[in-house]
């Protein structure tokens, strides 16, 4: 057993690593099994050789998040403990530096994460990305946030929010009012991002020139988009033909960002996903980038990272028995028209 210490300069940044109550220093204690003690102007770690090492490190790298103004919890104490434990603790420094954007409250978005931190840069730097992963990651309200940025500067003219009207296994066309009416609560999670990155009232605004659209993927068929931001949100949704007359918009000095999920489809099961196919049609193209962020990068509340977890368990128990069955003809397939 060895004993380390680490010297504390400024005794609020401890306070905002260690936690409520302690909180994020008993996660630490407990996934290293180390001891940890706070004593005046330094902390004092006593463990075994390898795990104060690690603890060590992680402390230092949670105090340094804390000195640029992060909030710790205990998921970034977490996601801190796998990087270090994983020998990555170096990448630890590019996360949180870049501030993307400040919202109408005055709260700065940055990457939380290094898949987020990859999605971003990928954003700044091609014409098309794609981003996949799981909910939570904030695949959506990154890329809201990288739009505005470019608004606010100038850089595009307009912002296109869009997305495929399917419906999750319920029904909305008994809803009351106009088609736009009917295909608002579709739309509903990027008014929200807007709405926080610019305030209701800006928002209107904008809307109401014609600075900002939020539309069903149906109303870009025949249009050019040019000097413009779109994002193309729940992209699974889209059939292939709708993915390909989607993509053959882009105008000059536009920029897309198509977001989604593939395994929370909601196609017919007869329907090729078309953000699954383009994965592979588009994998090899030059200003095209493909991230795929991970259970890793949800920002959420842990226990979503450990359901997303849960279901990737149960898909790939259930892939086997399901070779199995179509092996046997059990599995029927879609009939060719």
């Amino acid at each position: 057993m060895i004993e380390k210490a680490i010297s504390i300069d400024r005794m609020e940044n401890l306070i905002n690593v260690f936690g409520s109550f302690d909180e994020n220093l008993r996660i630490i204690e407990n996934d290293l099994s180390v001891r940890i003690i706070d004593r005046e102007s330094e902390v004092r770690i006593a463990g075994d050789g390898e795990k104060v090492m690690l603890a060590e490190k992680a402390i230092e790298a949670l105090m340094g998040l804390a000195a640029r103004g992060e909030s710790i919890t205990p998921q970034n104490v977490r996601y801190i403990l796998k990087l270090v434990s994983e020998g990555r603790g170096e990448k630890i420094s590019e996360m949180a530096n870049d501030v993307v954007c400040i919202t109408a409250k005055g709260k700065p978005i940055k990457a939380k994460t290094l898949g987020q931190k990859h999605y971003l840069d990928a954003i700044k730097k091609n014409t098309v990305t794609i981003g996949v992963g799981p909910a939570g990651t904030g695949k959506t309200y990154l890329a809201v946030a990288c739009a505005v940025t470019a608004f606010r500067a100038k850089q595009v003219n307009r912002i296109i929010l869009t997305r495929p009207a399917v419906e999750a296994g319920e029904k909305l066309g008994f809803l009351p009012g106009d088609l736009q009416n009917k295909v608002d609560p579709y739309l509903r999670p990027l008014y929200d991002a807007l709405f926080d990155m610019l305030g209701p009232e800006t928002y209107a605004k904008y809307l109401e020139k014609g600075n900002i659209e939020v539309a069903p993927l149906a109303y870009m068929r025949g249009r050019t988009l040019d000097d413009s931001f779109i994002i193309l949100d729940e992209a699974q949704n889209t059939s292939r033909e709708q993915m390909k007359m989607f993509l053959t918009r882009i105008g000059f000095g536009s920029k897309v960002v198509i977001t989604g999920d593939v395994t929370q489809i909601d196609l017919p099961a007869d329907k090729v996903s078309g953000l699954r196919e383009v994965l592979n049609i588009l994998k090899d193209i030059e200003d095209i980038e493909i991230c795929r962020l991970t259970g890793e990068d949800i920002v959420r509340h842990a226990l979503v990272q450990r359901i997303v977890e849960a279901y990737d368990r149960y898909e790939k128990a259930r892939r086997p028995e399901a070779g199995e069955k179509q092996a046997k003809g059990l599995v029927r397939r879609p009939r060719r028209v």
